[in-house]
């Protein structure tokens, strides 16, 4: 089991608006840990679940950071992207 925990940030304009850190401690995957995140972020932000393209996917798996543009949000948001980082990953024993 290891615990994780995402930074997400609202930006616009070259401005961080806001953000809010979700850990998740649950003994599911890597992936699945992502989504609850994810989820739980959309929720307290109330924001729709964005849409991972390709691009979004790739910058993830390979530095641990993605952005969302607004294209990647069925609603209208006021914002220029979100960006999602992972910033803690610890293995508890």
């Amino acid at each position: 089991m290891f615990t994780m925990k995402i930074w997400f940030r609202e930006w616009k304009e070259n401005h961080l608006i806001r953000d809010i850190v979700i850990e998740d401690k649950t003994e599911d995957t890597r992936t699945h840990k992502v989504f609850h995140c994810l989820d739980a972020a959309c929720e307290k932000l109330d924001l729709s679940r964005p849409i991972w393209f390709e691009r979004t996917q790739e910058d993830f798996r390979k530095h641990a950071r993605a952005r969302f543009t607004k294209d990647a949000f069925i609603d209208s948001v006021d914002f220029d992207f979100l960006e999602i980082q992972v910033i803690e990953e610890d293995q508890v024993f």
